[in-house]
């Protein structure tokens, strides 16, 4: 297990967030927001690119900030099945409340919510109109709009080059926790993925948030994201 804490509530572990999990008491956390695999094979394939999205010159163009388009990944192994059942009780056991990006994907492992988000993408350039999170408010359902490139080319240049196949933008989590969280709780997220939701959770003001990685070469990309992005004196 490999830990870094980045300040004083920040802290990320690369490693299995069931072994983090079980290392916390029942309902530690007041809130996890967690991005787990979809089971849709999304970890650095091409499917819904154009030919011309794949070439060598234009993935420059899109790694160097001067093209906006889909980042070809070096394709990995972690979206190949939705996470088990024990992953899901030991959620629910470490967490006050929960919200699950990718819900409508893990149905068999969730109680019934009227208090659903749907983050409308703003756009026909995805491969998808939108995502799907489940909650566990007892709240209306939300939709939330957040045009993609848009939001990208307001971030640093970092952000409009994302660094994860599944790269959700940081407003987005801020509109979570502006809605769904108050100052000072302790945040959880399992799949760390690009960082954003550290990202976001530093500058509203957590009293803790822990991050979980497994994938190193993403823990190390995710690392230098946060530690540069929070180095700024306004962000969000």
């Amino acid at each position: 297990m490999n830990s870094i804490n980045m300040n004083k509530n920040i802290k990320l572990f690369n490693d299995d967030c069931m072994n983090i999990m079980s290392k916390y008491d029942d309902k530690y956390f007041d809130l996890a927001i967690v991005d787990p695999p979809y089971g849709i094979n999304k970890d650095g394939n091409t499917k819904g690119l154009k030919e011309t999205e794949k070439t060598d010159e234009h993935q420059k163009k899109v790694r160097s900030g001067k093209a906006f388009g889909w980042k070809f990944y070096e394709k990995k192994d972690w979206d190949q099945d939705i996470p088990k059942k024990e992953y899901f009780d030991e959620l629910f056991r470490v967490s006050k409340n929960q919200i699950i990006f990718g819900g409508n994907y893990f149905t068999d492992y969730l109680y019934p919510s009227r208090g659903w988000i749907f983050w409308d993408k703003g756009q026909d350039i995805s491969m998808s109109d939108g995502e799907l999170a489940w909650t566990s408010f007892d709240k209306a359902l939300r939709r939330k709009v957040f045009f993609r490139n848009t939001i990208w080319s307001n971030h640093l240049r970092m952000e409009k080059t994302p660094i994860h196949p599944t790269q959700k933008p940081v407003k987005l989590y801020t509109w979570i926790l502006e809605n769904y969280a108050e100052k000072g709780l302790k945040i959880l997220d399992t799949h760390l993925g690009s960082g954003s939701s550290a990202i976001s959770c530093h500058y509203y003001g957590v009293q803790e948030f822990i991050g979980v990685e497994l994938d190193k070469d993403y823990y190390n990309l995710t690392f230098n994201r946060i530690n540069q992005e929070t180095s700024q004196m306004s962000y969000l």
